[in-house]
């Protein structure tokens, strides 16, 4: 298969993620700002989790466009990652209409860690479908920021059960750790 084919049906399932997750904004009953207080964490919400789909969407773009072929188990495993990325809309949802809650904030947590463990299973699988030294496999490396993600989306998921605040921040700080695009794979094919 092609790799366009399966950019541009990432790109579809992505942009539909998007226009779900902003579909879930209700407009406020009130006309003056008062209104939009109970609002707060819903926009919230959804502003985070807007952030999480383009960071996933712009290292996607970055991964695949190292990637000279595409196999099976790389369908399989992109399949994987937009299952994931698809449940991001009814987790910000759910924890953005019930104020944070630790519950919904634990499986918010959840849902971000099996969407970044399933995009490190299809960057290990292109790696490995490109070889240690191609673009890709000099590029990725041994992927520091991805194993500090997982491990503070652990300590997130963990934390929302003492204090959902807590929890949210560690989200919120992956979310900045990744929020300037994985330039490693820019870097070398300009370098």
């Amino acid at each position: 298969m092609e790799k366009g084919r399966l950019e541009a049906f990432s790109d579809g399932v992505i942009a539909i993620i998007i226009t779900i997750m902003v579909l879930e904004l209700k407009a406020p009953h009130g006309a003056d700002l008062v209104a939009l207080k109970p609002l707060a964490p819903v926009f919230l919400s959804y502003v985070l989790s807007f952030i999480y789909v383009a960071i996933y969407w712009t290292n996607h773009h970055h991964l695949l466009q190292a990637a000279t072929r595409v196999t099976g188990p790389i369908l399989m495993a992109n399949l994987f990652l937009l299952f994931w990325l698809s449940m991001i809309p009814f987790a910000t949802g759910w924890m953005g209409e019930n104020n944070f809650a630790r519950f919904p904030v634990q499986i918010y947590g959840a849902v971000l860690l099996a969407s970044a463990l399933a995009y490190s299973l299809l960057a290990w699988l292109l790696v490995r479908s490109e070889g240690p030294t191609s673009i890709l496999g000099r590029a990725i490396g041994r992927d520091l920021k991805g194993k500090i993600s997982l491990v503070l989306y652990l300590v997130g998921i963990a934390a929302s059960a003492i204090n959902p605040a807590l929890a949210m921040a560690t989200y919120v700080l992956v979310a900045v750790i990744w929020f300037v695009p994985d330039l490693r794979i820019e870097r070398l094919f300009r370098g």
